[in-house]
């Protein structure tokens, strides 16, 4: 009994040594192993299992994928004193975590750093060109609306865009940034990766300003757009009056020239009716103007020899 005791206590502590000196690495990961403070042989950067010295020798993980830099946004003047709001972020990773471990020791102390090193490469560079090579990455052919003059014509297109020309752009700022940032950074084992200009603003006053310009110019060429519309009205407008006065003359023409033909065809009818038997065309007419003037309370007083009352008097004899 009391060797199968020994044995178990035995296996127990052979189970701790074992768990205390066995660690794993994933692939994200690199380990560097210290002993008493001092770094032990070279860091362990591939996954698996690996073995230490128990209770003497540590593990400290550090990530071995890219790592984010948010910078603080700040004001900075350009060389045309200019005041923007600049926002950068990069992305970096530990290369050799043994000079990482000793020197920043943990990615909160690196991010520090980071921004004691990154954010005046920044100032520097924005500091040093003119606004129009923070914005533009190339050379692009603006447009009328992106340089905010809708009526300009191609000769001031031209000229306009050759003033907003750009020699170094912000991709090459970014990279001198880089540059310059990077040398600093590889005492500490840091690789920078890469840095950009996530937004680039103005500053509020300035933004106000450039706004109510902004506002003005599309009101300019929203007034130039409606006035050329009320004019385009005016003249369908007048197109149309025109053609309405053409179609109601060329009618009017046409009934006139019906109701002559009518009244032609009329006078001719009468004509040959009145050659045909003057005396009754002149009796028939006769008894048509009775009809309409003579009535009940009419009163005429004529000549007994008149020729409106001839029929009447030979009807009376």
């Amino acid at each position: 009994m009391k060797t199968k005791g020994i044995l178990i206590i035995a296996a127990l502590i052979a189970g701790i040594v074992l768990f205390a000196s066995a660690y794993t690495i994933d692939e994200t990961e690199q380990v560097v192993v210290t002993q008493f403070g001092k770094v032990v042989g070279k860091p362990k950067t591939q996954p698996g299992l690996y073995f230490k010295l128990p209770f003497i020798q540590h593990t400290t993980y550090f990530p071995k994928n890219l790592l984010e830099w948010d910078g603080d946004p700040g004001q900075i003047p350009t060389l045309d004193k200019t005041y923007i709001w600049v926002d950068t972020f990069a992305r970096w990773k530990i290369v050799d975590p043994i000079k990482f471990f000793q020197t920043v020791n943990n990615t909160v102390s690196a991010m520090a750093r980071l921004d004691d090193i990154i954010d005046p490469a920044v100032r520097n560079f924005i500091t040093s060109y003119p606004l129009i090579e923070t914005v533009r990455r190339s050379n692009r052919q603006l447009d009328t609306y992106e340089i905010g003059v809708g009526d300009a014509n191609d000769r001031e297109l031209i000229d306009l865009n050759e003033k907003l020309r750009v020699y170094t752009g912000r991709e090459k700022i970014t990279q001198g940034i880089l540059k310059q940032a990077q040398p600093k950074l590889s005492p500490f084992g840091i690789k920078l990766v890469d840095v950009k200009i996530k937004r680039v603003n103005y500053v509020e006053q300035v933004r106000k300003s450039v706004y109510n310009r902004m506002i003005a110019e599309r009101k300019q060429i929203a007034e130039k757009f409606r006035s050329e519309g009320r004019g385009e009205a005016s003249k369908i407008l007048g197109e149309k009056e025109r053609e309405l006065k053409l179609i109601e003359s060329q009618a009017y023409r046409t009934a006139q020239e019906i109701k002559g033909k009518a009244e032609a065809e009329a006078i001719k009818l009468y004509a040959q009716a009145y050659g045909k038997d003057p005396e009754f065309f002149s009796f028939t007419k006769s008894l048509d103007v009775y009809r309409r003037t003579l009535g009940g309370k009419t009163t005429l007083v004529l000549s007994t020899d008149s020729d409106f009352l001839k029929y009447l008097q030979r009807y009376n004899e």
